[in-house]
């Protein structure tokens, strides 16, 4: 059973750092693009990052671009998304998707405040 699991939430501070990571399992994770996307309250779940299998193509939404830096580790079956210059609007749950399909993770909360 195919299954993405997202850890590393948690408060950050503006201007400040966090990493996310997410581990796939179920499927073999070499062969597929992967994706972050963010839900805010009351708002739509919105694109953040996108990764190809090799990582020779990687997309950023403006809103994160050049604070943002998604990775992967084929060897580990992980996705990560490292997050700097932290601002209070990326505070979000932060979601680990496979953008084949309908596999999504369970989400990890990410809060930016001082």
């Amino acid at each position: 059973q195919a299954q993405l699991v997202e850890s590393g939430g948690g408060l950050g501070q503006p201007g400040g750092s966090l990493s996310l990571s997410c581990v796939a399992s179920g499927f073999t994770f070499s062969r597929y693009s992967m994706r972050w996307y963010r839900q805010a309250p009351g708002k739509e779940r919105e694109f953040v990052a996108h990764i190809s299998s090799s990582s020779g193509a990687i997309i950023y939404a403006n809103p994160v671009k050049g604070r943002f830096t998604i990775s992967r580790d084929n060897a580990k079956n992980t996705v990560y998304l490292q997050m700097n210059g932290l601002k209070p609007e990326d505070t979000a749950v932060y979601y680990c998707h496979r953008p084949d399909g309908t596999l999504w993770g369970q989400g990890t909360q990410v809060t930016v405040s001082s």
